[in-house]
């Protein structure tokens, strides 16, 4: 898995990249110090993954992450922040961004977390989670029991086909009531989906991270 670092600080450049080169499957292939030095790098060799900050001079990361998703929409976008308000987290995955994580979570977990992420399943930490678990609660009770099923089986991390294989449905269906569970709830990607289904859970002790 190649990884972009993006962040304007160079000692936390340094800090990521010196701990994931520990990781034999991960690679760093390199470090911008703004938004528009990151879309430049991934013009010339597109990464796997961009662990992106939000605050950052010239282009910051949510306008980044919105043209990134835009010009590569297979790379996959972890937010790693300060910033757990609800006007920023909100606006970090409206932009596109697969997952969203704080600096202040252990610098140790933060390569597991991208392998969950680089395989299709998004990541939320707790704190930013339950600023938004309230929002869609109502909403979900539009939902008809077989879409409430399939959104259960987007949380737990399957994928399109898996579901259909355990639900005995076909790949397109699981996808058409995906579009139609996205347009009730008005979210635009799984991620958002994820956080609406767990919201409504409320799970009380949630841990460090969720995986959606």
């Amino acid at each position: 898995m190649n990884v972009l670092i993006v962040d304007d600080d160079p000692l936390i450049c340094k800090s990521l990249a010196l701990m994931l080169a520990k990781e034999p499957d991960i690679q760093v292939i390199g470090a911008a110090y703004d938004g528009r030095q990151a879309i430049e790098m991934c013009e010339t060799n597109p990464p796997d993954l961009v662990l992106m900050d939000i605050r950052m001079p010239e282009v910051d990361g949510i306008q980044a992450t919105r043209l990134l998703k835009k010009l590569y929409p297979r790379v996959r976008v972890m937010m790693l922040t300060t910033f757990k308000d609800k006007p920023n987290i909100e606006r970090a995955l409206k932009a596109g961004a697969d997952g969203y994580l704080l600096k202040t979570d252990p610098m140790a977990d933060i390569a597991a977390k991208l392998r969950i992420l680089a395989h299709g399943a998004a990541v939320m930490d707790s704190e930013a989670l339950k600023t938004l678990t309230s929002t869609h609660v109502s909403s979900l009770e539009l939902l008809t029991p077989r879409e409430r099923s399939i959104v259960e089986l987007v949380t737990q991390g399957m994928t399109n086909k898996e579901i259909a294989q355990h639900l005995f449905l076909s790949e397109g269906t699981v996808r058409n009531v995906l579009s139609v569970v996205m347009d009730k709830l008005n979210v635009k990607n799984r991620t958002q989906l994820g956080l609406a289904a767990l919201g409504r859970e409320g799970t009380a002790n949630p841990p460090s991270s969720t995986c959606i």
